[in-house]
């Protein structure tokens, strides 16, 4: 199939396919990546890029041994960031294009005034003819609430600007059947039509560089087809892999294509972007209130909690077969809700509410 005119793509690099093995930037993936940029862009196709690599960059100006601190991690990001814009802007620069950083952290995604701010933002650089160059807040963000990894932060500003399509470039030739270092035989799966949890923890964990690896890839593809995004895993290394992932040509890498429904990005971050503190469990009842009827959560079909949750934290809610169902944000901390677990409204000790979790603040994951 063609390109349509003016599609709008969000092309994640990481780590692995833009540092060199001794941590410095790749200016040759810089270089390739600029191209296929300038490609799509002169067919007249909007780009977004969001790019990994800070971190490792820093490690290889100061010198260090990489360490394990996430607040030296953090430290060491400020000084690479400075590195990789640099690289940006000069090798983006040889073939005309302007690129604008912009940094984005968790908030920007919670908060609705924030998530309007930061879609100006990104609209006004591309009206402007800008690349903007994305990449997580690392230097400032608190580590607990940070995402950690670059899959996600794509898979949300795809959500943010409505992009038609989502590029994920790696090191592989997209999702295989097996680890080929172990199999030999392992080929690349064309299309994935539903990510699911298994299939996720199948595709591996973090690799030795960056902080994503397959399982993440996968996880920010399901994320973005829950946007109405469809998604491509490719390797960056391919000769015309964006502007062939944007066609959708047959090949490039797996496809994981959109959902027809799409989710606000408050309620994408909630359900797969921002981590569990907790677990709900709820009966049968509440099960088909919060997935069949939309309604929110009450303490009187919760059977029990787990966790140290405070309010405002996420937490997943579980079904009697211990299946989690659907995730949200907590109006009650732990040991509240378990003084309250199965009571009805006219039950509850006066000053008590029976709200665990609001309707807008819950996702059904099923």
């Amino acid at each position: 199939m063609s390109m349509s005119p003016t599609l709008r793509l969000v092309t994640k690099i990481g780590t692995s396919s833009i540092t060199t093995s001794d941590g410095r930037v790749d200016l040759d993936a810089v270089s390739k990546l600029a191209d296929e940029v300038a490609s799509v862009r002169e067919a007249g196709h909007e780009v977004i890029v969001v790019t990994s690599g800070a971190i490792t960059a820093g490690v290889q100006r100061l010198g260090v041994e990489r360490p394990s601190e996430p607040e030296r991690l953090q430290a060491l990001s400020a000084v690479g960031q400075i590195d990789l814009m640099a690289s940006y802007r000069e090798l983006f620069a040889e073939r005309g294009m302007v690129v604008g950083q912009v940094l984005i952290a968790p908030h920007d995604f919670r908060d609705r005034d924030q998530y309007l701010h930061a879609r100006a933002t990104l609209g006004h650089l591309l009206a402007l003819g800008v690349v903007p160059v994305v990449n997580e807040n690392d230097a400032i963000a608190d580590d607990a609430i940070r995402y950690g990894d670059n899959d996600r932060i794509a898979a949300l500003v795809a959500n943010l600007v409505r992009a038609d399509a989502l590029i994920l470039l790696t090191d592989t030739p997209g999702v295989l059947t097996a680890d080929p270092s172990v199999d030999p035989d392992a080929s690349l799966i064309a299309e994935v039509l539903e990510v699911s949890p298994s299939l996720a923890a199948a595709a591996g964990s973090a690799n030795a560089v960056g902080s994503g690896g397959m399982a993440s890839k996968l996880a920010a593809a399901r994320m973005a087809s829950w946007s109405g995004v469809r998604t491509v895993i490719a390797a960056a290394r391919r000769p015309d892999v964006v502007a062939d992932a944007a066609a959708g040509r047959p090949g490039v890498g797996t496809t994981v294509p959109a959902r027809d429904a799409r989710v606000s990005a408050r309620k994408l971050w909630i359900g797969f972007a921002v981590a569990a503190r907790g677990s709900v469990t709820v009966d049968d009842g509440a099960r088909r209130a919060v997935t069949a009827g939309g309604k929110s959560l009450l303490a009187a079909g919760v059977v029990g909690a787990d966790g140290a949750f405070v309010a405002g934290e996420a937490v997943e809610i579980v079904d009697s077969d211990g299946q989690i169902f659907a995730k949200g944000l907590a109006a009650v901390d732990a040991d509240g809700l378990r003084a309250t677990a199965g009571l009805r409204s006219d039950q509850l000790p006066e000053g008590l509410h029976p709200l665990v979790v609001h309707r807008d603040d819950l996702v059904v994951l099923g």
